[in-house]
C-alpha cells in the first residue's frame, strides 16, 4: 500500500509558476513509477506527465511540454512537478499517483492515487 499527498497548488498569474510535490509514504517508493495528472470541471482525468522509478525517463503531454518539469527525490520519497509559463487552461485538479515498474500515461494503469491539490491560473 503506498499512500500519495499532494501539495504546492494555488493561485498564480498566467505566465507565473507553481511548485506541486507529492509525498508517499508505505511500500518502497523509488521501486514505483508516478504520475501527475489533472482534471478541469467537466472534464475527464488527463496525463500531464510521468517519472520512471530511477527518474531516468520522464514523459510529458504535448500540452505541457516545455513549460513543466517532473523530477523525484527517493531518497526524500517526493516527486515533484515544476509548473512554468502557466495558462489560464492549467487551472484543475492535480493529482500524482504511483504504479509499479514501468510508466504509463492512461489513469487505470496507476494503483494508487493522492487526494489532488487546486491549481488557479487568473488571466
Amino acid at each position: 500500500q503506498v499512500q500519495l499527498v499532494e501539495s504546492g497548488g494555488g493561485l498564480a498569474q498566467a505566465g507565473g509558476s507553481l511548485r506541486l510535490s507529492c509525498a508517499a509514504s508505505g511500500q518502497t517508493f523509488s521501486s514505483y513509477a508516478m504520475g501527475w495528472f489533472r482534471q478541469r470541471p467537466g472534464k475527464e482525468r488527463e496525463f500531464v506527465s510521468a517519472i520512471s522509478w530511477s527518474g531516468g525517463s520522464t514523459y510529458y503531454a504535448g500540452s505541457v511540454k516545455g513549460r513543466f518539469t517532473i523530477s523525484r527525490d527517493n531518497a526524500k520519497n517526493t516527486v515533484y512537478l515544476q509548473m512554468n509559463s502557466l495558462k489560464p487552461e492549467d487551472t484543475a485538479l492535480y493529482y500524482c499517483a504511483a504504479k509499479r515498474t514501468v510508466l504509463a500515461t492512461l489513469p487505470p494503469q496507476y494503483d494508487y492515487w493522492g487526494q489532488g491539490t487546486q491549481v488557479t491560473v487568473s488571466s
